[in-house]
């Protein structure tokens, strides 16, 4: 029987088919993007074999096909590819299947995802305002401050008093470098033909001159197709991601560069057939759980001595290539997903 429906294809909504002995035969591209499984890998195979085992979900597939009704079922939570899954799940019986399934999987909260990643950038876009406006008001005190710690050295010679004079300088230098950061230009990005993996192997290769002792696996999927973006731009995103990993590992620790095809994917509220995901992976010790929703904002860092800006830029840069960014932080395993669509 042929289980495939063109429709079901552009759909949004992940959709799987099952047989009577729950054989996948046959998923969308929504299910493959949200489970993160290709068809030529799902295809033929039980259902187990890509969701796992799932006690509550193998319950409402028995209870469908029992009472031969649909079933739903929310907030079933499943562990895939490290990361634990929220869903909600529907199960509909096939009338012209008997014994066979459709089952309907989406986020749990979908929508709200959505809402959130909008109220997210409407505040980074509000703070980023404010400290711009701020940096201007403080700009101007602060080389004045400069000068006259300047001229008070020139008078005081030779004198011990000029160890503080060099302190007042310096550290006025390093709030300058921190105002010109906040006040760097938009700059548009320079569009042209980008391949992922040259960005990438460019961050790697830095992260290794700054990071000797850093472990950086790649796990890349070649099959990718360009993308058009600035280069340049994509490697500071990318470079201040997987540095604020190094960072969190000491250098010493690993960093994965993974790569993959995502399908049917929202992003900044528009919709797009295909994005590109770049996925940056370390083994240190997470993120924690007060600090995961503000880590994007500016000024807030978790590290002594931190500018907050670093992740507050990439994601600058991201939105720019109409792309997004997201966290998922535990203990021992911190992934920043990039993604970025491809027109």
């Amino acid at each position: 029987m042929n289980y495939a429906a063109p429709s079901l294809d552009l759909l949004a909504t992940a959709v799987l088919i099952l047989d009577e002995r729950q054989i996948v035969r046959y998923l969308n591209p929504a299910a493959e993007n949200l489970l993160g499984v290709s068809a030529h890998h799902a295809l033929e195979r039980p259902l187990s074999a890509t969701l796992g085992e799932c006690t509550d979900l193998v319950r409402v597939l028995e209870s469908a096909l029992h009472e031969g009704v649909s079933f739903t079922e929310h907030d079933l939570a499943l562990h895939l590819l490290g990361q634990t899954l929220t869903l909600s799940a529907t199960v509909t019986p096939l009338d012209t299947a008997p014994g066979s399934i459709v089952l309907e999987l989406c986020a749990a909260g979908g929508s709200g995802r959505i809402a959130r990643d909008e109220q997210v950038m409407s505040q980074t876009q509000a703070s980023q305002t404010l400290l711009r406006q701020l940096a201007h008001e403080i700009r101007n005190p602060l080389g004045g401050i400069r000068g006259a710690a300047q001229l008070l050295e020139e008078e005081l010679e030779e004198s011990e008093l000029k160890e503080y004079t060099q302190v007042i300088i310096q550290e006025t230098n390093r709030l300058q470098s921190l105002l010109d950061r906040l006040l760097a230009p938009a700059k548009r990005p320079v569009v042209q033909a980008v391949n992922l993996h040259e960005v990438l192997e460019r961050v790697r290769s830095l992260l290794m001159a700054e990071y000797p002792h850093l472990e950086i696996r790649r796990d890349y999927d070649i099959s990718l197709p360009e993308l058009e973006g600035d280069p340049e731009q994509l490697i500071q995103a990318v470079l201040n991601i997987a540095r604020n990993g190094a960072q969190a590992l000491e250098g010493s620790g690993r960093i994965v560069l993974k790569t993959r095809i995502a399908r049917q994917v929202t992003l900044a509220m528009k919709r797009w057939k295909l994005a590109l995901r770049v996925d940056v992976i370390d083994n240190g010790p997470g993120i924690p759980e007060e600090m995961r929703d503000q880590v994007f904002f500016p000024l807030i860092s978790g590290r002594e001595g931190g500018s907050g800006l670093g992740l507050t830029l990439a994601q600058t840069l991201v939105q720019r290539h109409e792309g997004a960014i997201y966290l998922d932080s535990q203990p021992g395993r911190t992934c920043f997903s990039i993604f970025l669509p491809i027109k």
